[in-house]
């Protein structure tokens, strides 16, 4: 399959934001604008970089990463870096999977 440029920019808005919630969320500097910046991110990669084949895998692994981070960060908040990376994860992740799952429920309702 080629790659279109919505697939191109999908791709590094999800490269970036991962890049971006593991190191600012390390740092613990995720306040001021970049929560917004890391929502707009998974935002890009909902709506660009995932294909009508990819909506399956991606909503699997999608759900088990805001699962996996929201209760992770809550058992291992003793381990300030580590929750606040999974909670950049969320930024990134949540709004994501929430714009596949949409896609996905408004292709079945087309059928």
């Amino acid at each position: 399959m080629k790659s279109s440029k919505g697939n191109i920019l999908g791709g590094w808005a999800f490269l970036i934001g991962v890049v971006l919630a593991v190191i600012l969320g390390g740092l613990n500097i995720v306040s001021g604008s970049i929560p917004l910046v890391l929502m707009v991110l998974g935002l890009i990669v909902g709506l660009l970089n995932v294909t009508s084949e990819e909506v399956q895998p991606f909503l699997m692994a999608g759900t088990v990463l805001v699962i996996v981070s929201g209760l992770g960060g809550n058992a291992l908040s003793t381990i300030s870096w580590f929750k606040n990376i999974l909670d950049a994860m969320l930024l990134l992740f949540v709004p994501a999977t929430i714009v596949v799952a949409l896609k996905s429920v408004f292709s079945l309702a087309k059928r």
